[in-house]
């Protein structure tokens, strides 16, 4: 076994159905008084939820949260949360949400509590991402890691088939990157997996019947996983991408995640050939790109960039911003093979390997 180092990361997880009745219980375990609660405008029936389950701990509702945590919408979060006398944030929704209490903790250091409803996984991990002036910057910090994540797979039984399966792949992605991290150990290692294999089973059963309360508690502890490998490890060339094509051309996030993941395993597949039939395996394919690829189209989700939003004029453009600032990948980025890349998942071209 070769030699690694592993730092778990301090968070409190509260799983299983009906869990969100601990809510108040969870806020007095971080010695809070006043919450402010977060949410996306769509999701301001579930915030409104959360505060009147909180009582006189409620310090008001922000329903503001956006995708990639745009700077001004951080900054009018902060102000929010001074003027309040808020003490800690509840998040509830996705990552747009989740990501908004991390750049608020990020200036303020209030204590986060996480309650997810899609699967993307951004609860466990201290990686922020805040977009200015066109660019989406990312970073690591204890400080925006959630003190407590809520699982309470009865929040995501409404969740569209959409969202379901774009933001389960997306969680599967943190998983891929981490088994071909230069820094992946053998806990996280296992934690991929298995996350994976339990998110490649909800997704069909979610698309045969929604209100399946196991299929949905599988997608959540699939997503609790992947998210703690992304998390713990570094991460590649899908992520940078992801970014790019995220922060600069404004393109929904799961989605991204969910057309990008094949192209990116394609590309790195002869690199990291273990990693790639692990994937395979706790995919249920041969091929780890094929699997991920067909796991998106046989579910109903996008597989081509061009049906999101990116213009293919804009190709090159990503294309030049992904070559900037070298980081670690399996194989190294030539900027050729990384432009064809972006022109298959632009066409919504499956995998060839």
């Amino acid at each position: 076994m070769k030699s690694f180092i592993y730092n778990g990361q301090p968070a409190r997880v509260v799983f299983g159905a009906g869990s969100l009745q601990h809510l108040a219980r969870e806020i007095e375990t971080l010695g809070a008084k006043k919450a402010l609660v977060l949410s996306t405008p769509d999701q301001r029936a579930s915030a409104d939820r959360v505060a009147d389950l909180l009582g006189s701990c409620a310090a008001g509702v922000f329903a503001k949260a956006v995708m990639h945590v745009p700077i001004e919408t951080a900054r009018q979060a902060q102000e929010v949360a001074r003027q309040l006398g808020a003490d800690c944030a509840v998040a509830i929704g996705g990552g747009s949400t989740i990501g908004l209490g991390k750049a608020i903790a990020l200036d303020s250091g209030l204590p986060i509590l996480a309650i997810p409803t899609t699967y993307a996984g951004s609860e466990m991990t201290p990686i922020y991402g805040i977009t200015e002036a066109g660019m989406k910057k990312t970073g690591k910090d204890p400080r925006v890691l959630p003190r407590v994540v809520i699982y309470d797979p009865e929040l995501s039984m409404t969740l569209p088939l959409a969202m379901s399966v774009t933001s389960g792949i997306n969680a599967i992605a943190h998983a891929a990157e981490g088994l071909y991290a230069t820094d992946c150990n053998p806990i996280m290692d296992l934690m991929a997996k298995e996350g994976m294999a339990a998110i490649s089973r909800a997704l069909p059963a979610i698309k045969k019947e929604a209100t399946n309360i196991e299929a949905r508690a599988d997608a959540l502890y699939g997503a609790w996983l992947c998210g703690t490998v992304l998390g713990n490890v570094g991460m590649a060339l899908h992520h940078k991408l992801c970014h790019t094509l995220g922060g600069s051309f404004n393109l929904p996030h799961a989605e991204t995640h969910t057309i990008v993941l094949p192209h990116a395993l394609a590309y790195n597949s002869a690199a990291a050939p273990q990693a790639m039939r692990a994937i395979a395996q706790a995919l249920g394919g041969s091929s780890a790109a094929q699997a991920v690829f067909d796991l998106a189209k046989n579910n109903g989700a996008p597989i081509a960039l061009k049906d999101i939003g990116m213009q293919e004029a804009d190709l090159d453009k990503a294309c030049d911003v992904a070559m900037q600032n070298q980081y670690p990948n399996p194989r190294p980025l030539e900027r050729i093979a990384l432009r064809q890349l972006l022109q298959d998942a632009f066409d919504g071209a499956r995998p060839n390997r």
